[in-house]
């Protein structure tokens, strides 16, 4: 059972991380306003899980200024995008094989 699951990556384990890079990874930039009403997340729990992907590089972040107002934006990054995929397929295979 142990070669179903060496490809399912830990950092996507959490609920919010993997709808994190769900939706990162079908969006160029994504506001964090965005994804904290997307995922139903407050602001720490949101913050501490997007630290986390940024510190894997699995995503990058953006601040700038609307007006006088401080945006912060995320995207995936190549490599997030390819680890979430690979991921995925291993979750894939996991279903596909686990016909015990």
């Amino acid at each position: 059972m142990k070669n179903l699951i060496e490809n399912i990556n830990k950092a996507f384990e959490s609920r919010i991380r993997l709808g994190i890079m769900s939706v990162l990874v079908v969006n160029d930039w994504v506001e964090f306003t965005t994804l904290k009403e997307t995922l139903d997340a407050t602001d720490g729990n949101l913050a501490s899980h997007l630290k986390a992907l940024e510190k894997l590089d699995f995503i990058e972040m953006e601040k700038k200024f609307v007006g006088r107002k401080p945006n912060t934006s995320y995207r995936a990054t190549k490599q997030g995008k390819q680890a979430f995929q690979d991921h995925i397929e291993a979750l894939e295979q996991l279903i596909k094989n686990s016909n015990l």
